[in-house]
């Protein structure tokens, strides 16, 4: 049986679609294994360290068989087979064909959803559901929109087969993903409000993470996100990327929102475990413009703030602009961390004390009602419900 591994980078989707290709591979009758004769590396594009960290990984197996999948398969031509975003269910005649040696190239752009196909869980009770894939936007520091297309909604009725059958196989959490989750549906006439509507509806003991949903399209809807996040089927929780807390360097960067529409978004989401993403030194990123990101951060008080150094990403209008000194942006994302972990760390003890029951998701480890990460001493059954007590308050996580 001839073995077959892999190695992910990026997001939640990437993630998904890894567990897809081990699916059809193990389908095929191919043996899935940490080490094999074959070598497929799952790839993300959005940042410079992420593409850092492929190229020296890709260093350490320059003798096996290689192919490449994911965003950068999608946007560069290698030296090696490759699988676009598009194409993950042709994995099978991938493999085959650079076993016996050829280097092919299955990149061609299709409308193709990517639900209800085998696959192999990463962790046997988290369900990873993409419901769309591409955006509706373009943003001038971004790459991936190169890799993922243009908007494409999966339908309804898909995304509710695979999320009641994976509920069958005892998953326990459910992640709905892609690139814009606040975008899903804009291409078929309905809206995220309306698919959590009807996937609601499922029966079962299960909680659903919502995925990145760009402020934009949850102007609309924000207040009625809010009344579905106080359902118990729903972790509340939310990711709303701001990038920016100044309106030049968002216009700059082709947002298409204002800090004060974001902070509107904030204010109807009170109560809800926020986590936000920000980029430090955009090109035209003045030293005042970066205090009123700061600004912002205090404001808000985000649970979790996902901080990149700005990298120019090739083929967008920002890597053509005059690009700052690394030192200055390196200063920049040192300041922020130090502000955000004072933050996460004042927030954090707000729970010392609390009581209530928590989904067991990974080794030693729950998420509350709030999605907040608690870790035990003890091990857990995974996909267990234990009732705990919080005892001690970390920078990133909580003890219990």
């Amino acid at each position: 049986m001839i073995k077959v591994c892999f190695k992910t980078f990026g997001c939640s989707m990437n993630q998904a679609d890894s567990e897809i290709m081990q699916g059809l591979l193990k389908k095929a009758g191919y043996e899935i294994s940490d080490e094999g004769d074959l070598l497929i590396i799952n790839t993300c594009t959005v940042k410079d360290q992420t593409i850092k960290n492929f190229k020296k990984f890709l260093e350490q197996y320059k003798d096996k068989k290689i192919i490449l999948a994911g965003c950068i398969a999608q946007t560069q031509k290698l030296e090696y087979s490759a699988i676009g975003t598009d194409q993950i269910d042709k994995v099978v005649d991938v493999v085959e064909e650079t076993l016996n040696g050829n280097i092919v190239h299955y990149t061609k752009r299709e409308k193709n959803e990517r639900l209800n196909l085998p696959k192999i869980r990463k962790n046997e009770i988290i369900e990873i559901i993409p419901i769309c894939q591409g955006c509706l936007d373009k943003c001038n520091f971004c790459q991936t929109k190169a890799a993922r297309g243009h908007l494409f909604s999966y339908s309804t009725e898909a995304i509710i087969k695979q999320m009641k059958e994976a509920l069958a196989e005892g998953v326990k959490e459910i992640w709905l993903t892609s690139q814009d989750n606040g975008a899903y549906g804009k291409d078929i006439g309905t809206n995220l409000v309306e698919l959590l509507k009807q996937i609601l509806t499922i029966e079962g003991d299960y909680k659903i993470r919502i995925g990145m949903a760009n402020p934009n399209h949850l102007i609309d809807i924000a207040d009625e996100i809010y009344e579905i996040l106080q359902n118990p089927k729903m972790f509340k929780f939310i990711h709303i990327p701001v990038q920016s807390g100044n309106n030049q360097v968002l216009k700059d960067m082709n947002r298409r929102y204002t800090v004060e529409q974001f902070i509107e978004i904030c204010n109807k989401l009170k109560g809800i475990t926020l986590a936000t993403d920000i980029i430090v030194g955009f090109p035209t990123e003045t030293n005042e413009q970066f205090k009123d990101t700061l600004k912002l951060v205090k404001q808000i008080k985000f649970d979790v703030v996902n901080i990149s150094k700005y990298s120019a990403r090739p083929h967008t209008f920002a890597s053509k602009l005059k690009q700052l000194d690394k030192k200055v942006i390196n200063h920049r994302s040192k300041e922020l961390t130090k502000l955000f972990k004072e933050i996460s760390l004042e927030r954090n003890k707000q729970w010392i004390g609390w009581k209530g029951k928590v989904l067991i998701n990974d080794v030693n480890m729950g998420r509350n009602y709030a999605y907040k990460p608690i870790i035990f001493d003890n091990e857990m059954k995974l996909g267990s419900h234990q009732n705990i007590q919080i005892k001690e308050a970390n920078t990133f996580h909580l003890r219990a």
